[in-house]
């Protein structure tokens, strides 16, 4: 079975799978079709199974997945960059998809994660209902409050099937957003470096 999903507050009490069937149900009938046809008989299922993959990241802890670094560097400062994590959201306006790519970089102050790891906390991310912007800033705060580098960068570009497939119509249209904390806020060639490593 299918891990349950924790809410994203601790005192919402979540439906049951069943309730959450019965609700797909509810929508099938509100566009207009049948639920019981056999086209759609399983969709309920299916869709609810879906929201579990969709929303995996309720149940990821960012902290505890960049708790493990290691400190045998060499005494390596320099930045570190892992460029066009792609990634899948979805609105929290919505419930559209969102599809974009995610540069991070810090410059580490000791201690290093594995890359695999950040990319890790962008899917944390990622994988609940979201907002761009605070997307952002989520991932950016995580690295600078567990890792305490001498700073972290983050841009997201993303497009947005909110405004592309409904609405104003808009296909093609991306939205980028950065967040910057220590040294890359503070020092303009930094930032500069990171930003040009940013390729589309």
């Amino acid at each position: 079975m299918t891990k349950l999903l924790k809410p994203a507050q601790p005192d919402i009490k979540r439906p049951t799978r069943a309730e959450a069937e019965e609700a797909v149900r509810t929508l099938l009938r509100y566009a207009g079709d049948n639920p019981d046809r056999d086209g759609l008989h399983e969709t309920p299922k299916r869709v609810v199974k879906a929201f579990d993959e969709h929303y995996r990241g309720y149940s990821e802890d960012p902290e505890a997945i960049l708790k493990k670094t290691f400190e045998e560097t060499a005494g390596y400062d320099e930045m570190i960059v892992l460029r066009g994590i792609r990634f899948e959201s979805h609105c929290e306006h919505h419930l559209e998809p969102i599809i974009g790519r995610a540069w991070v970089a810090y410059i580490p102050n000791g201690r290093v994660v594995g890359i695999s790891k950040l990319a890790r906390v962008v899917q944390a991310f990622a994988k609940r209902l979201q907002i761009q912007e605070k997307m952002t800033a989520q991932i950016a705060n995580i690295i600078q409050e567990v890792l305490q580098p001498q700073g972290v960068g983050v841009v997201i570009k993303a497009e947005h099937m909110c405004m592309t497939t409904r609405g104003v119509m808009k296909p093609g249209t991306d939205l980028v957003t950065s967040r910057m904390l220590g040294i890359f806020r503070d020092s303009a060639i930094t930032r500069q470096e990171f930003l040009s490593m940013i390729v589309d």
